[in-house]
């Protein structure tokens, strides 16, 4: 049998005045997604537990399955392990966006214009971060590149620090808002706050040598923590597995838990992203194999933080249009049975910009069921708590999901 868990990041959302008080998930044409709704089971399931931070992180290792009370460890690790960084156990790691701040001076005066750094190209990130590490790379602290707008800091030696640097804000919470509160406070995180002022005369530096397109001007250090380990997939539940994803987050929990994460060229982790080549790589997981595959759409996410309402509507739409009829086309006519779970990990409201902890409707189908019409007209936020069915704690998904 086969299984497809499609994840559409961020897609829940909560009544938006911008689209006359509808969610996208309402608001978006989405007939192969509704056909499927209408003889599949439908409900609600709470990713994440009460008392956990509503990352990406923490939701997508419930919905694979993996208790984050047990395993999370923080956010950067998991992006550290795909960036192939020399983690070890007495070191500390940091996500270090590339963002976009306004020019007051001193730093603490600054607003967060942008926490993506105006859409930068890896190309260009890349070379920003190598003018970083060539100032402020030493043998404790040491920048590594990955994707777009999201980097790592190393911290050797830096694990007996985790407890005291206090609270590091994400930088997608405070867009469009003073950093002033919101910027490392600690005795213990004075070295990354001094890194963070001194990056940006760093790429002003950098800027006045060089054209550039993007408008990155900071790094912004967040997402501590320690080596994290996973069970492995296949032992824990019996079945081969890959994760296909544009982004280090997803890729580094996949290497953990011995998974498959093939490179997808164009994928982007926004709404340009390469779909026809994520959905074909999906299929080629499956003819090579592999009993689960875990396909992760970021396109939704991004548009949430962003606050663009349309693009949000039409990633939706553009996943059920070039994702979902490649991989149905497969595995309607591969000769197997096939169960597809498709589900945001968290809300990323239109009208917060940021992720909440609130329940997600999901859609589980079953090939076996086909035609039964047990299911809902369309698959929203609003007809999935309609139909009562609730999932009270996010890693019961996956066993539900197999059937266990």
């Amino acid at each position: 049998m086969k299984h497809l868990i499609l994840l559409y990041d961020g897609m829940a959302d909560m009544p938006c005045p911008a689209l006359g008080g509808k969610t996208p998930m309402q608001c978006a044409r989405k007939p192969l997604f509704d056909a499927m709704g209408r003889d599949a089971e439908v409900g609600l399931v709470q990713t994440v537990a009460k008392g956990l931070k509503p990352g990406s992180d923490v939701a997508n290792l419930s919905v694979l399955g993996y208790d984050p009370a047990q395993y999370y460890t923080g956010r950067s690790p998991l992006e550290a392990v795909s960036m192939g960084v020399p983690l070890g156990e007495d070191d500390l790691t940091l996500r270090c966006n590339l963002v976009t701040l306004s020019a007051e001076e001193p730093y603490a005066a600054k607003t967060m214009l942008d926490y993506s750094g105006g859409d930068i190209s890896t190309a260009e990130a890349t070379a920003l971060l190598a003018a970083v590490q060539a100032e402020l790379g030493t043998a404790e602290f040491q920048f590594y590149p990955g994707v777009a707008y999201r980097h790592c800091l190393l911290w050797k030696g830096g694990r007996a620090q985790i407890k005291a640097l206090g609270a590091l804000t994400p930088p997608h919470d405070i867009t469009d808002q003073p950093v002033a509160g919101r910027l490392p406070q600690t005795a213990a995180a004075a070295p990354l706050l001094r890194m963070m002022e001194k990056s940006f005369s760093i790429l002003q530096d950098y800027t006045a040598g060089h054209t550039r397109r993007a408008s990155a001007n900071s790094i912004w250090l967040w997402g501590e923590g320690t080596r994290p380990a996973l069970p492995a997939f296949a032992a824990a539940f019996g079945k081969t597995g890959s994760i296909i994803s544009a982004v280090d987050l997803l890729k580094g929990i996949g290497i953990l838990a011995g998974m498959r994460t093939p490179e997808v060229p164009g994928a982007t982790g926004y709404i340009d992203t390469n779909y026809e080549g994520k959905a074909q790589c999906a299929v080629a997981e499956f003819r090579d194999g592999q009993d689960f595959v875990y396909l992760h759409i970021e396109a939704t996410d991004e548009c949430g933080h962003r606050g663009e309402a349309e693009n949000k509507v039409r990633a939706i739409e553009l996943i059920d249009e070039r994702v979902l009829p490649i991989v149905l086309a497969y595995l309607e006519t591969c000769g197997e049975p096939f169960s597809l779970l498709i589900l945001p990990d968290h809300p990323t409201p239109l009208v917060t910009r940021t992720h909440t902890s609130a329940p997600v409707p999901y859609m589980l189908y079953r090939s076996a069921e086909k035609g039964s019409g047990k299911g809902v007209a369309t698959v929203t936020e609003e007809t999935a708590a309609a139909t009562g069915n609730f999932v009270a704690e996010g890693p019961q998904i996956i066993r539900k999901f197999f059937g266990e």
